[in-house]
């Protein structure tokens, strides 16, 4: 099998498998998948001879350029490259969509539902790799690892930059699905005390759960782990921040809508929590210049990186063509969204 990554010009067929998907089905990748070309190879040798695949190593710089990628195309591949009704309207041989990512808030489901085109998503590859970074934030932010760096880099000692540790901390988990009981196992081998809100409370060891408010009001580092839907816009809401202790910090690595950023600012620009570590916000990196959490103090702000560990981009790819080749199989992948 041999494809042109950086063009796409030149296709691949799979060479394995005697599947029962329409014949010549065209798959078309819309995005890097970051993962090194041999290991995309290995995967797409997996599947059937009556597959065409189209594969590109850059996003496409407009509609314009992404509809020419998806107009003839029964299977798209994306990983957070929205696709809206305007574009998908364009797509008349389209049956489903792969995505290479747990959240799909970027795919119109609507859409989808309206025109039986199945989406599916890759649901748990990258639960280590965000349980750490969670982590990572929450002890950069207690031990203030910005300012020791300044301090070590500029002839200063440690004065005054003693700070604190997690254990004998409450940390408070809004969603407990996998990431936030990875979350709260981590936790609890630091020696946190763990309360947790879920929409249905779950018996979890170790984990206690409590109304939203009181997670906020008792926790001394707060970290969201729920999906971007209609229900969690902003759940994290200007009246919950208020509830924050001043000594709390915020942690999201979920998705930027779920918490009210502009609050979160405010507050942070205030002095009425102590610090805020965010890996999402209301649009993808990179950033515009008015992003409010740009200029707030005590913040630790990385261009969402949760996923983007070698081993769990490996895994995604994975479990991504597992999704493909079950739906080239007998059209319905698994880990079903729509």
């Amino acid at each position: 099998m041999a494809i042109d990554l950086n063009n796409a010009d030149t296709a691949a067929s799979g060479t394995a498998g005697s599947d029962t998907a329409t014949p010549h089905a065209v798959i078309s990748i819309l995005e890097p998948l970051g993962v090194p070309d041999a290991a995309l190879q290995a995967e797409l040798g997996t599947l059937p001879e009556h597959v065409t695949v189209r594969s590109y190593d850059t996003r496409p710089r407009d509609d314009d350029e992404l509809i020419e990628r998806v107009k003839d195309a029964e299977a798209l591949v994306v990983t957070n490259l929205p696709l809206r009704r305007a574009v998908l309207e364009r797509c008349p041989k389209l049956r489903t969509i792969a995505v290479a990512f747990v959240g799909f808030d970027h795919i119109d489901l609507d859409y989808c539902r309206e025109h039986g085109i199945t989406v599916s998503n890759c649901p748990g590859y990258s639960n280590e790799a965000v349980a750490e970074l969670v982590m990572l934030l929450t002890l950069a932010l207690l031990r203030d690892v910005k300012a020791n760096d300044v301090a070590a880099r500029s002839a200063q000692t440690s004065a005054g930059l003693r700070r604190n540790e997690i254990a004998g901390k409450t940390f408070g988990i809004i969603g407990t699905g996998n990431i936030g009981r990875r979350v709260a196992e981590l936790a609890q081998a630091f020696g946190a005390r763990i309360v947790a809100w879920n929409r249905t409370p779950r018996d979890i060891t170790g984990v206690e759960f409590l109304p939203l408010d009181d997670v906020m009001r008792q926790a001394d580092i707060i970290t969201v782990h729920v999906s971007s839907t209609p229900q969690t816009a902003q759940l994290v809401s200007r009246q919950l921040i208020g509830l924050m202790k001043p000594n709390a910090v915020l942690i999201n690595t979920a998705r930027g809508p779920v918490v009210d950023n502009a609050a979160l600012a405010e507050a942070l620009n205030a002095g009425q929590i102590a610090g805020a570590g965010i890996d999402v916000f209301d649009e993808e990196p990179p950033l515009p210049a008015d992003e409010p959490l740009l200029h707030a103090p005590h913040t630790i702000l990385t261009p969402h990186i949760g996923y983007a560990t070698d081993e769990a981009l490996g895994k995604r790819l994975h479990e991504l063509f597992a999704n493909i080749r079950a739906y080239l199989h007998d059209g319905t992948p698994t880990n079903l969204v729509v």
